[in-house]
């Protein structure tokens, strides 16, 4: 099947990916495009599988104050080169995170990093709150876990819906950069600021 080159640089302005990655996945998916967004977001997610290992050492700290002035984020994203850390795309990124902490307020960067101590405070108060009215047993059990899943979700910045596509979530649109840009990415540190 041949390929034309318009229908390459269409895929590769949609998806960001190479017009040789781009032509490879409209040559398996047949000349279907909706295909071979699919593909290339399986090889996405692989190529940022192993890119999550890397070290990175350099990056950017990016800050956003709403235009209230009564609310602000700090964050502190991580990549490989200096070569990334000014590309137009990473940059993005970094305001788009800063943005999505302004507006959805997390307490943590991942569930890995909430600590024990929070969570057990967490299973308490659901567990005063579940007896209170009356659960008890395997019931009492089933409720205390789905609540804590449920505020690991919601105060775990990369576990949030991403704010401009909630199908999407955080972690997701950081793996879909790492893949476009071929380098690690890794959230350090964030703060939010709230008069």
């Amino acid at each position: 099947m041949e390929i034309s080159a318009k229908e390459v640089k269409k895929l590769r302005e949609e998806t960001g990916v190479s017009m040789m990655v781009c032509k490879k996945a409209l040559i398996e998916a047949k000349g279907n495009v909706e295909e071979a967004k699919k593909i290339l977001k399986k090889q996405g997610e692989k190529v940022a599988e192993v890119k999550l290992a890397r070290v990175t050492h350099q990056g950017k700290i990016e800050a956003y104050i709403h235009n209230n002035a009564k609310v602000g984020a700090l964050v502190e994203v991580h990549c490989e080169t200096d070569f990334v850390a000014k590309n137009a795309d990473f940059q993005q990124l970094c305001r788009e995170l800063a943005l999505q902490i302004a507006g959805y307020n997390p307490l943590y960067i991942s569930p890995d990093y909430i600590p024990e101590e929070d969570l057990k405070k967490q299973r308490k108060l659901f567990e005063d709150d579940y007896k209170s009215q009356g659960l008890q047993g395997e019931r009492l059990k089933k409720a205390i876990a789905g609540r804590l899943e449920k505020f690991t979700k919601e105060n775990s910045l990369l576990s949030q819906p991403y704010f401009r596509d909630e199908s999407k979530t955080v972690e997701g649109v950081v793996k879909e950069m790492i893949a476009r840009l071929g380098e690690n990415i890794q959230i350090k540190n964030f703060t939010r600021y709230q008069i």
